[in-house]
């Protein structure tokens, strides 16, 4: 990883290991593969933090610009199914 994660600064220690938690199930998503129920718990976490339309849309778009991974993409996949033992793979 040759980039750094799009944080807020406003948010908590534990804020900011949760949301990059949820960066890395994402790339995980895209590179071995991810539970669906994993990487649910690990979004629902992130909008705890970022409740927000708006501001959710700007941090997946600048994660996608450093990494070239689609948070949004990821996560539509995952809601396509309600099987948490599924495997996510972009």
């Amino acid at each position: 990883m040759d980039y750094q994660y799009p944080i807020d600064l406003d948010w908590s220690t534990e804020e900011i290991i949760d949301v990059i938690n949820f960066y890395e199930c994402v790339e995980r998503a895209y590179e071995k593969g991810i539970q669906r129920g994993k990487l649910m718990a690990a979004y629902r976490r992130f909008k705890e933090i970022v409740p927000g339309k708006a501001e959710e849309k700007k941090i997946f778009n600048e994660f996608e610009e450093v990494s070239g991974y689609s948070s949004y993409r990821t996560v539509k996949k995952a809601k396509e199914t309600n099987e948490n033992d599924v495997i996510i793979k972009m």
